[in-house]
């Protein structure tokens, strides 16, 4: 019996540009086949937000598929590398610890390398499970290098991600998908048209009167949610009860030297303040709650704790933690500030943006739009957003600070039944559960568990295959082996000049 060949979709419309806008269109022209056209609309008269301009690693996965060269992409962006994060005032007043993307020490026969950390502990070492990180030794030094592995062992080298300006991202993923023959439409869309009977997306108009058809429309509206809210009445799950910040002010700063190669967290009273460097300036903003603080109050707290000249005044910006009920309904898919924020605490909104395209380009439909597919969709993105949930809500649940109003709330929250069995295993014997679709590793767990003050009650029964001179020997070798590793790198301002220096004329 010969099969049937479903009618496909050939032509794809995504509303708003930006950040979302542009990657959707890049990698959707990249590995869909030529003969779909996509199309974008979008409106050089309204603005895109820009909050966040700190990545993760995955965003080298995206660099790859594109073909992008790094060094390239980095100058045109004017960006810096990103070794981690480093979180002050979290777990307490005066804290500091450095969230790195890579994994502290070694893990040896099957065992993960804090288990071997928490048995020298207990044997009266006092050494810092960030003593044996390359990452953070490289970081605090103001270092940088490709380093695939460390010499000879089996100890992986550096993973890094990047932070740029935003704007000029959207402009360099906009040069690449248009001579990947996207089309752009400038434009402000006045009204969307719906298919009778089905309640499909059949076009959005423009101001100018135009009628932009498609098949498959894609939402980059931003938060407004054009499409997925405004003509699909697509509901939202308000996650504010566990991430209740939804104010944000922000500012550039004059560039400062050293120049570090991570991104700077800083607890504050109702909130807290990023620092992102970047080749030319400094982004700095501050998150906060206003049922804690004023818009004017938080603007003071961010100008007064910058480390170089403001440039401009604070920037306000408004939105509600969550996601949307559906991210896929009928013929339109949201992507990026339409479908859910979970604010860039870590760094995940263009992570979710490239995961979500990934997904839908790896689901995608014919002109049929099978509903197994769109739930399979659905249900996918749902878990890894709440995936992500989780890890946020961690920073802000586990804290000792009892010194404002804010963070006595933070502290005493009932939080997500997934988030306190994760807690509690942690903290019964430095165990982890990884779900196979979390963005975050164990190791990722590991430093803010500890780092905010978790530690657990005891470690794995394995570690003690090793003898205590035998484990003294490794720890000893290991910070060796870092120390020799960070000694050959050159300072993260020289590693840019000498490879990826911006033209800031």
């Amino acid at each position: 019996m010969s099969g049937v060949k479903a009618q496909q979709i050939s032509k794809v419309v995504i509303v708003g540009g930006g950040t979302a806008g542009w990657i959707t269109a890049a990698a959707m022209a990249r590995l869909l086949p030529s003969a779909i056209e996509i199309v974008l609309v979008e409106s050089d008269a309204i603005g895109t937000v820009g909050v966040g301009e700190a990545t993760i690693p995955q965003i080298r996965r995206l660099n790859g598929v594109l073909g992008l060269d790094e060094d390239d992409f980095v100058r045109k962006t004017r960006a810096t590398f990103k070794l981690g994060i480093e979180f002050n005032n979290w777990g307490r007043r005066g804290d500091s610890y450095l969230h790195t993307f890579g994994d502290p020490g070694i893990n040896l026969a099957s065992l993960s390398f804090h288990q071997y950390w928490l048995k020298a502990r207990a044997e009266g070492s006092d050494a810092s499970l960030w003593d044996y990180s390359l990452h953070h030794k490289v970081a605090y030094a103001n270092k940088f290098g490709r380093m695939e592995r460390v010499g000879n062992t089996s100890m992986t080298g550096l993973a890094y991600a990047f932070h740029f300006d935003a704007g000029l991202y959207a402009a360099y993923l906009r040069h690449y998908a248009e001579k990947e023959g996207v089309k752009r439409i400038e434009g402000k869309i006045n009204d969307v048209s719906l298919h009778g009977e089905s309640g499909f997306i059949k076009s959005v108009g423009l101001e100018s009167g135009q009628q932009v058809s498609g098949d498959l429309f894609i939402d980059c509206s931003g938060f407004r949610g054009l499409l997925i809210n405004g003509s699909l009445g697509v509901g939202y799950q308000d996650w504010s009860k566990w991430l209740p910040c939804n104010r944000a002010v922000a500012v550039g700063s004059q560039r400062k030297n050293p120049l570090v190669p991570y991104t700077k967290a800083t607890a504050h009273g109702a909130g807290w303040q990023w620092r992102i460097p970047l080749q030319h300036r400094t982004g700095n903003g501050h998150v906060f709650c206003d049922s804690f603080i004023s818009v004017d109050e938080a603007s003071d707290i961010l100008l007064a704790n910058l480390d170089a000249e403001a440039i401009g005044e604070p920037r306000p910006l408004g939105f509600t933690t969550g996601r949307r009920e559906k991210f896929w309904k009928k013929n339109c898919v949201s992507i990026g500030l339409s479908s859910g924020f979970l604010e860039p605490l870590e760094s995940t909104s263009i992570h979710l943006i490239q995961s979500n395209v990934s997904r839908l380009i790896e689901l995608f439909p014919s002109a049929g739009f099978e509903p197994a597919i769109i739930e399979e969709y659905n249900r996918q993105v749902a878990h890894e957003y709440e995936l992500v949930r989780d890890f946020l809500i961690l920073h802000y649940h586990l804290t000792a600070r009892d010194d404002t109003e804010f963070w006595r709330y933070c502290a005493n929250m009932d939080v997500p039944d997934s988030l306190r069995a994760k807690m509690a295993l942690f903290e019964a014997g430095g165990r982890l559960w990884k779900d196979a679709e979390d963005l975050f590793r164990e190791a990722s767990w590991v430093q803010v568990m500890i780092g905010q003050g978790l530690m657990p009650k005891g470690y794995h029964a394995m570690a003690d295959r090793l003898s205590s001179d035998q484990l003294q020997r490794m720890m000893r070798d290991l910070k060796a082996i870092i120390a020799k590793a960070e000694g050959s790198l050159p300072s993260h301002a020289d590693f840019i000049a000498a490879h990826c220096n911006a033209d800031l004329q």
